[in-house]
């Protein structure tokens, strides 16, 4: 029997990709990815690698860097060695001693519904233009 197994993208150690990426299934990214990625299935940042990126998947591994938001559908994992810097906002999150991450966090079951789409900031708050000297 010939079972379909999901396919897997794979962003080599030298490679740097820089706009959107999507893919179906799974990713794997060693080498460098600025912009936004994309996955239905599963994203893994690898130990070198690093992510100057939005990031929505179903589940989110990090065992390298990413700057930006990071938004799962499952679940988000960081590993000892991640570092992160950009809100997060997953139903699961699960953090090992170690890591390390700046930003703000929304984790529970309805926290996807409340997220912006990927590749989307929120909206910045209104500021009061500055006061002009008399």
């Amino acid at each position: 029997m010939n079972e379909m197994k999901p396919s897997e993208t794979v962003i080599g150690a030298d490679a740097f990709i820089k706009g959107e990426m999507t893919v179906e299934s799974r990713a794997r990214i060693l080498g460098k990815v600025e912009g936004t990625i994309r996955a239905k299935g599963q994203i893994e940042v690898a130990d070198k690698g690093r992510c100057v990126a939005s990031v929505n998947a179903g589940l989110i591994h990090v065992d390298g860097s990413i700057e930006g938001n990071v938004t799962a559908s499952e679940k988000v994992e960081l590993s000892a060695t991640a570092r992160v810097k950009g809100d997060l906002v997953a139903p699961k999150l699960v953090v090992a001693e170690g890591a390390s991450f700046t930003g703000h966090v929304n984790v529970g079951p309805d926290a996807a519904k409340t997220a912006p789409p990927a590749g989307r900031q929120p909206p910045a708050p209104e500021t009061p233009p500055p006061a002009q000297k008399k």
